[in-house]
């Protein structure tokens, strides 16, 4: 029988069954269990994503008039804002303005703010969309475990 537990909250996103009981995400990583510096849970980070993508929208729809359901070559005009955007921002700032409004951010796994090429491999892999749908023990997309990062909170 399935239960919850096989597949996880919604929010939390779904649970590794190697994980021992007591573990937590980013223990492994050394980070702490909540608070400032550690792993952010699912919803936060789907929630940012969402906000990010909704103001890449916007804009290409405003400087190039790309319509809400635009086929054809014109419809990965709102991914590349996207790229720009994710390429622009955490590679200064470390967060996305949707990262910011849920206090979230992208940090080298070592610590420390990402690098330049982390924040380039990363946001390749973002971008196609499935590396960020594969996760790890740690919560971590394959996105962010290729490029070694983490997205952990702020507050």
């Amino acid at each position: 029988m399935v239960d919850r537990r096989d597949i996880g909250s919604w929010l939390e996103g779904p649970r590794a069954r190697t994980s021992a009981p007591g573990e937590y995400h980013g223990q492994r990583l050394g980070m702490p269990l909540s608070g400032p510096g550690s792993i952010a849970h699912f919803g936060r980070r789907l929630v940012g994503v969402v906000i990010d993508w909704l103001l890449c929208l916007l804009i290409a729809n405003a400087l190039w008039g790309v319509g809400w359901q635009e086929t054809g070559g014109r419809s990965f005009i709102p991914l590349a804002v996207f790229a720009v955007e994710n390429l622009l921002l955490v590679g200064t700032l470390g967060t996305t303005i949707g990262h910011r409004v849920v206090g979230i951010q992208v940090r080298n796994v070592a610590g420390g703010r990402a690098h330049l090429l982390q924040v380039v491999v990363r946001t390749v892999l973002l971008c196609l969309a499935i590396p960020a749908l594969i996760w790890d023990r740690d919560g971590r997309g394959m996105h962010d475990r290729v490029a070694n990062t983490v997205i952990v909170n702020v507050r």
